[in-house]
């Protein structure tokens, strides 16, 4: 059987090939608009999806990387913080970790693709590491180790922390290529719309011009648009917006991509504004201030801050919790808003170039950068302000004072420093403020010197105890009934190679910061065990007192090594006197107390330093087993010629003798006030009248000659 060719099956009449074609035409539009409505319809859920689901889980990605690679700042940071400081610095580190771990709980719930929830499951166990190695490192921090901290952070923390990035970043990489994929898949859409419409074109031209340009109007163009605007947005071009269309299809997908661009700008918008604003005030913070004018262009310009904290910040959020806390920062952040407000703050007569900015810092502190070209602006900005604190606050049922301390920094007209210097030299002065006890201070290059002078202290301390470069000095005592010499007290001298005698009163208070004086009290005790050793012979009865720290009464091991010393020196207990200043038990008294027990249980014998200048060991004086009271030298100052001072020390020596202590006065430095002194009924003297304290030879000509001597 012969089949018939296709000619011959091509109708001949031309209306019906006209009717033909129009209807494969007409067949040929219905094709490619369904086509492009279901092309249309996948654009419009895939940037939907691309709005809500990928580029939120992109930013949480990124996020992730930005917050991981603060923490490893922070916690440089802390390691560099002075021990007053880490609360804030521990603070940092902490709100970055807890960030790390929400994110990684969203995306653990968020992730589709197995490749990507295999890279998370990786950064889980390496956030695991990090963590266990941050404890570590923090506890050598907080016990003083920082060496063995450094070296923690360097070989366990930085490690884990370089692990939980490289997988961050797997992540971010991996969300790219799937965004970028699906951008790709849309522009193939595109094209074969394109294409199709081209096709639709070319047809319809052969069969009507008329029918062509109208498909290349309402199709070509419109996808055209689509193309060019999804082109913009994958460039971060998001001013852009996508023109209504005629076709409805086509302005589905239109008003997708705009919906898309919407959300994508709201994010970053709210983004940035996490970034750069405190939430609890709602203020700038000191990123916003750091930054280099990436939202606000004249910062670089001003010349003055001025930087308050609130004080006793810290005891309000023990006492009355840190909802309290937010409280007194919020109400402090808006009367100082309140205060810059006003335009009576600077002189009406000045013109500012720019508007001062608040901003949160951190907990109670806030900053104000301003253009001040005299320090008597600032110094009226700061009593506005300290007078707009002047009512309390109430607070759970208590009036709370809302206390400033301030730290002023500022810099030429001409060479107006950055930011970052200005808040580093404020808060140097803010703490020289907070030392000093004063409401306010200005910087000045001294105080920083001071700060690393300082700082080169702390490390020199452990090199003289190591090295032996601190030295024992004894100033004797003498009894005022027999005038023999009973025994001495120990005093620490410090010389230094490169910088001479530090005297103690510049590196003992520093010592006892940063926990440095218990090197220097195990130091001294070793050297006193040492030289009664050497006078047990000649002069056994003779005893040595060494002061003894706040730090040290706080340690649970100081007994334990007081008594190890005694015995591997074999010196009887009662020759060992610990003078512990009254001040220094009221930090933990019941603890303080417990260890002097043990301590007198040795045969130790205790004594009060400086008894009358504290404030609350009357109150615990008969709970101390102590032997020994001894006078501070304000209240023997010229007492032969001051009768209420008599009556004041007699009192003291009867409260002694009541309770069978021997009472010893310090500073004595002339005969009046010694016999003023022997007629009150005191039993020891010790001054510069009885003996200047002696070292090296001086000492060794001050033992030899011991013999009775009538003062």
């Amino acid at each position: 059987m012969k089949i018939p060719s296709i000619a011959a099956l091509w109708p001949r009449r031309i209306s019906w090939r006209l009717a033909l074609g129009f209807g494969l035409m007409v067949a040929l539009i219905v094709v490619i608009l369904g086509k492009a409505v279901n092309h249309g319809n996948t654009m419009a859920n895939l940037n939907q999806r691309f709005a809500t689901n990928d580029l939120p889980r992109l930013l949480r990605v990124q996020s992730l990387s930005l917050q991981t690679e603060g923490v490893g700042i922070a916690l440089i940071r802390l390691m560099n913080a002075p021990r007053e400081s880490r609360v804030m610095a521990y603070a940092d580190v902490d709100a970055r970790n807890l960030r790390i771990d929400d994110i990684i709980k969203l995306l653990g719930s968020d992730l589709m693709d197995p490749l990507q929830d295999a890279t998370l499951q990786r950064l889980i166990a390496y956030r695991a590491v990090y963590a266990a190695a941050f404890i570590a490192t923090a506890d050598e921090i907080e016990g003083d180790d920082l060496p063995e901290a450094r070296r923690l952070l360097i070989a366990r923390v930085n490690p884990a922390l370089k692990d939980m990035l490289t997988e961050s970043n797997a992540l971010i990489q991996r969300e790219r290529e799937r965004i970028e994929s699906q951008v790709e898949q849309t522009q193939v859409w595109f094209d074969q719309v394109v294409l199709w419409g081209s096709a639709l074109g070319g047809l319809s031209l052969v069969l009507a011009i008329w029918l062509g340009i109208g498909t290349a109007q309402s199709v070509v163009k419109p996808l055209a648009q689509l193309e060019v605007a999804a082109q913009r947005i994958a460039q971060g071009d998001y001013a852009s917006r996508v023109p209504p269309s005629s076709a409805q299809e086509i302005d589905r997908v239109a008003q997708a991509l705009n919906t898309m661009t919407d959300a994508v700008v709201m994010h970053e918008h709210k983004l940035r504004h996490q970034a750069f604003h405190d939430p609890l005030t709602g203020l700038p913070n000191r990123t916003f201030l750091l930054q280099a004018g990436a939202a606000q262009p004249v910062l670089p310009v001003y010349n003055s801050l001025l930087l308050f904290d609130l004080s006793r910040l810290k005891t309000i959020n023990e006492t009355l919790g840190f909802t309290a806390g937010d409280i007194l920062i919020q109400e402090l952040a808006r009367r100082a808003t309140a205060v810059l407000a006003q335009d009576t703050v600077f002189e009406p007569a000045k013109i500012l170039t720019s508007k001062p900015v608040l901003a949160h810092i951190s907990g109670g502190m806030f900053a104000i950068v301003l253009v001040a070209h005299e320090r008597t602006w600032v110094n009226h900005l700061r009593t506005r302000l300290a007078d707009a604190m002047a009512q309390a606050v109430l607070c759970n049922g208590h009036q709370v004072d809302l206390a400033l301390a301030f730290g002023l920094a500022d810099s030429p007209t001409d060479a107006p420093a950055p930011v970052i210097t200005l808040l580093r030299n404020a808060e140097v002065a803010l703490d020289a403020a907070k030392q000093a006890a004063q409401g306010f201070a200005w910087y000045n290059p001294a105080q920083e010197a001071a700060r690393l002078g300082h700082l080169g202290l702390l490390s020199d301390l452990r090199v003289a105890v190591a090295q032996s470069q601190l030295q024992m000095w004894l100033q004797p005592k003498f009894s005022l009934h027999t005038g023999q010499a009973v025994g001495a007290e120990a005093l620490v001298r410090w010389q230094h190679p490169q910088r001479g005698m530090i005297s103690p009163a510049e590196f003992v208070p520093f010592a006892e910061q940063t926990g440095a004086i218990s090197q220097v009290t195990d130091w001294m005790l070793t050297q006193a065990m040492a030289t009664l050793q050497v006078w047990q012979p000649t002069q056994p009865e003779l005893s040595l007192s060494v002061n003894v720290s706040t730090r040290d009464l706080q340690d649970p091991l100081f007994c334990q090594r007081v008594k190890q010393l005694m015995q591997q020196y074999q010196i009887e207990p009662r020759r060992l006197r610990l003078e512990i200043v009254e001040s220094g038990l009221m930090h933990d008294a019941s603890a303080s107390i417990a260890l002097l027990h043990r301590l007198r249980a040795l045969g130790v014998q205790l004594s009060i330093d400086d008894f009358g200048t504290g404030y609350s060991s009357l109150a615990y004086l008969q709970k101390l087993p102590v032997s020994e009271l001894k006078i501070d030298r304000s209240f023997v100052i010229n007492i032969d010629a001051l009768p209420l001072s008599q009556k004041l020390v007699k009192t003291m020596i009867d409260l002694g003798h009541s309770m069978d202590l021997s009472v010893t006065a310090e500073g004595i430095e002339t005969e009046a006030e010694r016999d003023t002194l022997k007629r009150l009924g005191c039993d020891v003297m010790q001054g510069y009248f009885g003996s200047r304290p002696l070292h090296g030879p001086a000492l060794q000509a001050w033992f030899d000659a011991l013999n009775p001597v009538t003062l």
